[in-house]
């Protein structure tokens, strides 16, 4: 599966769904490498930002894959990471970097600071998690949209807290403007002017597949649907939807919807599919 990743991933739910997305990546100048920017080319994702290392090769991950679960093994690659000249999008998305890119997380704060304007959402990968919230404290306080899952929470928050409403208003705590934490097939919560709503997940179509991209979709169709102009508490029902058609593919790209497919069943929901405030 080329192409494949938090970031990418999110770029191309973002171009189906409509909107003109690009993608900052780092790879090497392999055959996986080229294979790569032909495939996001064909979803109409931007390419310009994208860095080619020469004799240097483009990341793989494997997928211990098990019924509809799966374990990602990863390795990333070493590559001298820099932020490029990226203008002034509506929003930026940042997702998963591996080790040696951590400094672009002091560039990036600083560009965001330099440019208010621009919307900031944070889905933290796994080594972002092991760094600590002290280390991207300034990164927190300018997220504007926020996601992890709940066990991601509970290492951020160093707590063996289990109540995700809890753990939703530590995590606002931190900076972000809003905050979502999924839990799983069980559904998702989003913390929004001071309240709590519980979204329940969008009935599967037939059994699950491969949950492989679920998180991905979920938070990229949820910044897509804002970008698109929707409020959260409208994006929040965008969201499952796309993490429902993932899940019945291989792969974590191949079911992402276009607007006009999601806003179908979107109509179709059940009537209990929609936010819930809770006390």
């Amino acid at each position: 599966m080329r192409a494949v990743g938090n970031s990418p991933n999110a770029a191309v739910a973002a171009a189906r769904l409509g909107l003109k997305s690009g993608l900052v990546s780092n790879m090497g100048d392999d055959q996986n490498g080229k294979e790569c920017l032909e495939q996001l080319n064909r979803e109409h994702v931007n390419t310009d930002y994208i860095k080619i290392h020469e004799g240097k090769p483009t990341n793989y991950h494997y997928v211990l894959w098990y019924e509809d679960e799966r374990t990602i093994l990863i390795k990333h690659e070493t590559y001298d990471y820099s932020l490029p000249s990226i203008g002034t999008p509506r929003w930026i998305y940042l997702s998963s970097l591996g080790e040696s890119g951590a400094p672009i997380h002091s560039e990036l704060i600083k560009y965001l600071k330099d440019h208010p304007e621009i919307n900031f959402a944070f889905q933290p990968g796994t080594f972002q998690i092991s760094l600590g919230y002290e280390k991207l404290k300034e990164l927190y306080e300018c997220t504007k949209v926020f996601f992890c899952n709940a066990q991601e929470a509970q290492k951020i928050l160093h707590t063996e807290e289990k109540n995700i409403p809890r753990l939703l208003a530590k995590i606002k705590e931190l900076g972000p403007e809003i905050t979502v934490i999924t839990d799983g097939k069980k559904g998702a919560y989003l913390n929004y002017e001071k309240e709590v709503f519980f979204m329940p997940p969008y009935p599967d179509s037939s059994p699950p597949y491969d949950r492989t991209g679920a998180g991905d979709a979920f938070s990229s169709t949820f910044v897509s649907a804002l970008a698109l102009g929707k409020n959260p508490l409208e994006a929040i029902t965008w969201a499952p939807i796309n993490s429902m058609s993932v899940v019945q593919y291989i792969g974590a790209q191949e079911g992402l919807l276009t607007r006009k497919k999601l806003e179908r069943y979107l109509k179709t929901a059940p009537k209990n599919y929609k936010p819930e405030m809770m006390i």
